[in-house]
């Protein structure tokens, strides 16, 4: 078993000498150059001529503005499905509210004319809580939203035709 071994190690070590291309007599080959003239960097100007101060933004400010006029969702007769259209009003508030958190809303939801008191109040619920999942989905802490519903006691337009109950059929989105 030890002869086994140490014929094997010497085999070993013949495939690796017999292997090597580089012979070790011979030098390494050098190559030589002149030293080149080392530059010294310009230092920077302290002078501020055409230079403009860097301006602060306020963020906050920024996010008010995005949704001064976007405080409304609309929804489809009998449906209380977020539409696409939408999706940008919500991540702007969502924005909004993850930026300052003492920032609460009200999210008040409206059904229009047709149907019963209590469907009606059960429908807006759900219109303002689907909006309330869509902002949570978005980060927004569920103590800054608060759904609430006012059914059809609340009609944005008094008329009796689908343009009028097109637009009792919303969310409104209200500071707190």
């Amino acid at each position: 078993m030890k002869i086994e071994k140490l014929m094997l190690g010497l085999v070993a070590a013949a495939a690796l000498t017999a292997c090597s291309s580089t012979k070790l007599d011979e030098p390494a080959p050098v190559e030589n150059k002149t030293p080149t003239q080392a530059t010294t960097p310009t230092p920077p100007t302290t002078d501020n001529a055409g230079q403009r101060p860097v301006q602060t933004v306020d963020l906050g400010a920024q996010l008010d503005a995005a949704v001064s006029n976007q405080r409304v969702v609309y929804f489809d007769f009998d449906s209380f499905v977020v539409k696409d259209e939408y999706r940008s009003l919500i991540e702007n508030h969502a924005k909004r509210l993850n930026n300052k958190k003492t920032l609460a809303l009200s999210l008040e939801g409206h059904a229009d004319e047709r149907g019963g008191r209590e469907y009606n109040l059960a429908l807006g619920q759900k219109r303002a809580e689907a909006v309330a999942k869509s902002l949570t989905l978005l980060g927004v802490a569920a103590n800054q939203v608060e759904p609430v519903s006012f059914g059809k006691e609340r009609p944005a337009d008094t008329g009796h035709n689908e343009e009028a109950w097109a637009k009792n059929r919303r969310v409104e989105l209200r500071d707190k």
